[in-house]
């Protein structure tokens, strides 16, 4: 009788085992069965998915190559660009070299425009068509925000990449149709170009690098010591 008592104690035991060999077995595939439904909802992202990122996003940084094309000629520029949601922004002119260093910030009521080469600044309060800075990706999720609400936008897929495309309800025949290029893969920005009214390309921005939702206010609006105030002209 104690053997039997012995042989039923190691069965039970054995059991126990593989029951809790189970358990692990299931928790693993679970837990690689739930990466990989995530892994294939980040790759596969829909255009509302995409639409839905870009006109929430919080903030961005971004270091953009800007070119603006007129009758007479064509100016290239490469721009730091910072903004926090609802209307703090920060712009820094990289190049070219004869204006590298101009800042333009605005805390959402007050335009600094500052010369880092001379140290100088020069303070607008209450500005408000800081705001429609066709250059920034802030300016186009207003005119895409508004244009929604009578279904004037287009959202299509295009080459791997998903573009959203506005018209600015602003009188500026110059910049009028805005599309912004967006990488399936990521959601993230990669172009924006704008047209004026006969659909000729007159500015085209390149995303060369772009963080979304990763800033502050305080990464825009940090004191800075300004030894002399001046006008800048």
């Amino acid at each position: 009788m104690l053997q039997q008592f012995k042989k039923r104690k190691k069965t039970i035991a054995i059991l126990a085992v593989i029951l809790i060999f189970l358990i692990i077995i299931i928790f693993f595939l679970k837990n690689n069965d739930k990466n990989l439904k995530i892994g294939n909802t980040k790759s596969n992202k829909s255009i509302e998915d995409i639409e839905e990122y870009i006109l929430n996003l919080s903030s961005y940084e971004a270091t953009v190559a800007v070119t603006v094309v007129s009758n007479k000629n064509e100016n290239k520029y490469v721009l730091s660009q910072k903004y926090v949601a609802p209307n703090i922004s920060k712009q820094i002119v990289l190049e070219p070299e004869n204006i590298a260093g101009l800042e333009t910030t605005y805390d959402g009521n007050n335009l600094t425009i500052y010369n880092a080469k001379f140290n100088l600044s020069k303070i607008y309060e209450s500005y408000e068509s800081f705001t429609n800075n066709d250059l920034s990706l802030e300016a186009f999720i207003a005119d895409y925000r508004q244009n929604k609400e009578d279904n004037s936008n287009k959202c299509y897929e295009e080459n791997n990449e998903f573009v959203l495309e506005c018209t600015s309800k602003k009188e500026n025949d110059y910049r009028q149709n805005k599309k912004l290029y967006v990488k399936k893969e990521t959601g993230n920005p990669c172009k924006m170009v704008i047209q004026d009214v006969n659909e000729k390309n007159v500015v085209y921005i390149l995303y060369n690098e772009i963080t979304i939702n990763s800033i502050k206010e305080n990464d825009i609006l940090a004191f800075k010591t300004i030894e002399t105030e001046a006008e800048l002209y």
